[in-house]
């Protein structure tokens, strides 16, 4: 009688787990749409940025972004962070949040998706804290690149953290300096079904859901290394030539060859 009222107690808890997961599932589809849009698009016009994803430790992903300002501007949204093993696979998306205020004459609203690629260990140990106020870690550099600036990319190398930014609205572009990451505890929580920190979900690995599949392919897709081209020996790029047949003996012209012959046999008496 107890275990079948367990299992109706569990087969009753399974839509609430499920529904508790629906925000966490949406915000890691609509991260992989903005990795497909930013990155995967156009791989010719993406170059750099598909470059720098092949040397990023990690990467957030934070598919909308919403900034509005009357006098007083503020910002904020939801992000995903996933890390790069030794190997080269990819991990479960750990959440936060991103927020920021802001002071001055200005008006407008503005609509944003953002991907922060983290190219250093101590970019990601930075953002792996409870929080990461942008500018506020000297010994931490942070550079934006707007939508479409590729130069200015050889530069970017160089920082521990580079963003692009593709905006929409009012607003001229972006500005992430004050912007604190957050992680959200309990959005972790809620999608692996336990406790668990940031840094045990992108760097241990020990977690995963199956709804994260896709992000996880597409970044491994993207992020992939190319393969160095297998090196053809130098003897292999030429026709090799014929050996030459064995040469046959022969006389020298204007000689007669000799031969011993056998000698005749006596005859007997």
């Amino acid at each position: 009688m107890l275990p079948r009222i367990l299992a109706i107690f569990v087969l009753a808890l399974l839509p609430l787990a499920a529904h508790a997961q629906e925000e966490q599932q949406a915000l890691v589809d609509r991260a992989t749409l903005t990795l497909e849009e930013m990155i995967g698009q156009d791989p010719q016009s993406n170059k750099d940025r598909i470059d720098m994803l092949r040397q990023a430790k990690a990467v957030m992903i934070c598919p909308r972004v919403f900034r509005a300002g009357f006098f007083i501007g503020g910002a904020g949204g939801d992000c995903v962070l996933t890390a790069r093993d030794g190997a080269g696979s990819w991990s479960d998306p750990a959440f936060y949040t991103m927020g920021s205020a802001s002071f001055g004459l200005q008006i407008g609203i503005q609509d944003a998706e953002i991907i922060l690629m983290i190219l250093t260990e101590r970019g990601l140990n930075a953002i792996l804290n409870s929080q990461f106020k942008v500018g506020a870690d000297a010994s931490v550099s942070f550079v934006v690149l707007g939508a479409g600036v590729e130069g200015a990319t050889t530069a970017a190398l160089r920082a521990d953290i580079v963003a692009f930014a593709k905006t929409r609205g009012l607003y001229a572009g972006i500005s992430l300096n004050g912007s604190i990451f957050s992680s959200r505890s309990s959005w972790n929580e809620k999608y692996y079904g336990k406790p668990v920190g940031a840094r045990d979900i992108v760097m241990l690995m020990q977690v995963h859901n199956p709804g994260a599949n896709p992000l996880r392919a597409t970044l491994g897709r993207l992020g992939a290394k190319p393969t160095a081209p297998t090196p053809i020996p130098e003897d292999q790029n030429q026709i090799p030539t014929p050996p030459a047949p064995p040469a046959q003996a022969s006389a020298p012209r204007g000689q007669v060859q000799q031969e011993n012959l056998p000698t005749p046999l006596q005859p007997q008496h």
